[in-house]
């Protein structure tokens, strides 16, 4: 990608500030390596990705993304509205088979998610497309499984499903109907969506884990199974590709991650 700002300080703090969680997340009491620029947990093989003091190892436009107390923030505001979605992208390397575990927390207006196994666009700097693991504040689509910029929806909330090649001839939007891919054909249902959504905390930290394993891709949060995809769509899948956070077009909003982590599998 041309022209990628490198963000390498912390920026001012914004007048909109998340506050901290209500207590009852879990701190991390793992004992920690220094590795450089991560952090190695030597009891589970997980990797800190993010060091909670600096941008070393991130990729994004220092008008959406920044440092503050200990946690990656994105933030929109009237000033700095979007007409394309924007990423934070992870310069550590392009996980192939992977798990993925952080904190999120994000304002009701906020639409996010975290994208993996992703390519940039060409000729659009922190662009990204493929998987994500879906994050809004309203809680409408949160562990669902949507492609950016390719196939669209691939499991809805409480989804388990297997994804079929494309029928129709042309190009990928010839088979997308209602913003979902028309090879979804869904296995099993996980559970009650609307009991389902009820495990994500409204304006607190939450934690978001995806695994992705061969063509087997699961996203939960705090520890229940959102949506289960198995990719059966040669032509359309990926196997490995870049990691990020994303900033959506739409109204003023802010997001935050932090306890970032990767494990290799």
């Amino acid at each position: 990608m041309k022209n990628i700002l490198k963000i390498t300080s912390v920026l001012a703090f914004s007048a909109l500030t998340f506050a901290c969680g209500s207590g009852q997340q879990k701190e991390e009491t793992a004992t920690v390596q220094e590795e450089s620029p991560a952090k190695a947990d030597s009891n589970d093989g997980f990797v800190k990705i993010f060091d909670g003091e600096s941008l070393n190892g991130w990729d994004g436009d220092a008008t959406y993304w920044r440092v503050e107390n200990g946690t990656i923030v994105g933030e929109i505001t009237e000033e700095t509205k979007l007409e394309r979605n924007h990423f934070i992208i992870y310069q550590g390397g392009q996980p192939a088979d992977f798990e993925f575990k952080a904190e999120f927390k994000i304002t009701e207006a906020g639409n996010s998610g975290v994208n993996y196994r992703s390519e940039p666009v060409e000729g659009l700097a922190h662009a990204l497309k493929g998987y994500q693991a879906d994050i809004d504040g309203k809680n409408n689509y949160t562990g669902q499984n949507y492609e950016e910029r390719k196939r669209t929806t691939l499991a809805y909330i409480g989804q388990q499903t297997k994804i079929n090649p494309q029928e129709k001839e042309g190009n990928l939007r010839a088979n997308v109907e209602k913003n979902a891919w028309l090879g979804l054909e869904v296995v099993k249902e996980l559970g009650d969506r609307a009991e389902m959504r009820k495990v994500v905390k409204s304006n607190d930290w939450n934690e978001i884990r995806i695994v992705a394993k061969g063509n087997r891709l699961k996203h939960y949060i705090n520890g229940t199974l959102m949506s289960d995809v198995t990719d059966e769509d040669p032509a359309n899948s990926t196997s490995k590709g870049y990691l990020g956070m994303q900033v959506h077009v739409g109204p003023p909003m802010q997001v935050a991650y932090r306890n970032i982590y990767l494990k290799n599998l």
